[in-house]
């Protein structure tokens, strides 16, 4: 079960940086209850627990003011974004204050000639694409939502092109954030690679606001190819679909996404994007390169689906059809929903050595089965990572406790099969107790990293490692 405890309150110094911060900010403070309660809530099952005032900021500076009142007065700090993470990240648990950074969204550079972009926390991977598109550039990193470039950062964020492109963490040269004391730093420049001391942009990618926040990003980017290609095959198991993965990762096909569909997946996207797609597990793929090269990667995939008994397979350049075939994939969660109208959905997060996938979502399906929980899967196959959308009754504490049962058997599995209980969600609060398991030791030096810099425990608290 996730841990959401709530942690002691400091009451006198909540209110001083409250009344500070209205002095300061004028109308950019808020304190109204349903403003507090979507700062604290995201599209997670966990319980709200609220700040007690949001500020906007708008430069790293005014950033910089709102965490140097909280420190002095120490009073938690809980960076926001655009609020679509799925693990409590923005809970708050000690009360204090959310930092919503939606205001800082200016895209500051592009230098196309090196390949790389300037931007505020607050720009979306949408509005970034938007703006490259004219220059014939584009960020690779898509989990799906339009989340803020901050949020993704902080979350070490991935998704469907994380075969090909890596993720968050492979896409960012340097930072810009605040630290605990209010301290702005730069934890690099734009040359393509350093050996200049500790690596504090890869400490700073994935902390999920508990050490700093992000105020500024440079990112990688990539040429929007010459040609796109995207291809859909059915499978008789899921066992099969992996196989066709597996192979097509040995064969050296430069395959820009591979997602994998379980045949309750089909059945819901089907419904709910008005699709007509066998019912049956489901490769969704996508090819980046010249037109003779996605040509050529789509036929040799093809060739291999049909030694695992692929079947319907199609391939089609046209955008229109690309696009309607990845926005179902990027529906699928709320596809899953419609399967049981009024429900609740817990999506869950690990991630395993290829070659232990297929094993891990076939034991997940018969686990679910035998708890009677309706769950459909969906993965990002080419990297090990899936995800069970768990469909539970509001208020229902007996499917709670199962769904409980099943989150704590997957966590464990995917760590006994030398994976993780988080390719891409992060900890936040709803995996702090898996971290532990899964890592043992490595969290006391963790928690050495969180005291020294961050000695007070104001940033994003309660958050990855358990206090």
């Amino acid at each position: 079960m996730a841990d959401i405890t709530t942690l002691p309150r400091n009451e006198v110094g909540i209110a001083a940086v409250i009344s500070a911060l209205g002095d300061l900010f004028q109308d950019r403070l808020q304190t109204g209850q349903s403003i507090r309660e979507q700062h604290g809530h995201t599209t997670t099952w966990l319980e709200n627990q609220i700040p007690d005032a949001v500020v906007f900021a708008r430069s790293t500076e005014e950033v910089s003011a709102v965490v140097k009142l909280c420190a002095q007065h120490k009073v938690p700090v809980i960076p926001f974004g655009t609020g679509s993470s799925l693990e409590g990240h923005l809970n708050a648990p000690a009360g204090g204050i959310s930092l919503d950074l939606s205001q800082m969204d200016q895209i500051k550079a592009v230098h196309a000639e090196d390949l790389d972009v300037v931007v505020q926390p607050g720009v979306t991977r949408e509005q970034l694409n938007t703006h490259l598109r004219d220059q014939g550039l584009f960020f690779p990193i898509d989990p799906g939502a339009n989340a803020s470039l901050g949020g993704m950062a902080a979350t070490r964020a991935s998704g469907t092109n994380a075969v090909r492109y890596g993720t968050m963490k492979d896409n960012i040269l340097s930072l810009e954030a605040v630290m605990a004391d209010g301290t702005i730093i730069r934890t690099g420049a734009r040359a393509k690679k350093s050996s200049a001391g500790y690596d504090m942009a890869r400490l700073l990618i994935g902390s999920e606001g508990t050490l700093g926040v992000i105020t500024e990003l440079t990112l990688r980017l990539q040429g929007i190819p010459e040609a796109t290609r995207s291809a859909r095959c059915s499978f008789p198991t899921v066992e099969a679909a992996c196989q066709a993965v597996m192979m097509t990762i040995q064969y050296g096909i430069p395959v820009a996404r591979i997602e994998l569909l379980d045949a309750l997946s089909v059945r819901a996207v089907n419904g709910y994007s008005k699709l007509a797609l066998p019912e049956t597990p489901l490769l969704l793929l996508e090819f980046h390169g010249s037109e003779a090269g996605v040509l050529e990667q789509a036929d040799v995939f093809g060739g291999i689906a049909e030694e695992f008994e692929g079947s319907d397979f199609t391939a089609t350049s046209t955008a229109e059809e690309r696009n309607k075939l990845w926005q179902a994939r990027h529906d699928a969660y709320w596809a899953g929903l419609s399967l049981r109208p009024g429900c609740q959905g817990l999506s869950t997060d690990v991630c395993v050595p290829i070659s232990r996938l297929a094993e891990c979502v076939g034991l997940a399906r018969a686990k679910a089965e035998e708890l009677g929980l309706m769950a459909p899967m969906v993965g990002h196959v080419g990297d090990g990572n899936f995800h069970a959308l768990l469909l539970l009754e509001p208020g229902n504490r007996d499917e709670q406790a199962l769904a409980d049962s099943f989150l704590n058997w997957l966590a464990d599995t995917a760590i006994s099969m030398e994976g993780t209980c988080t390719g891409e969600h992060g900890v936040g609060q709803g995996k702090r107790v898996y971290v532990q398991r899964e890592l043992g030791e490595t969290t006391r030096f963790m928690s050495a990293i969180k005291s020294a810099l961050d000695p007070d425990n104001i940033m994003n608290p309660g958050k990855i490692i358990q206090d």
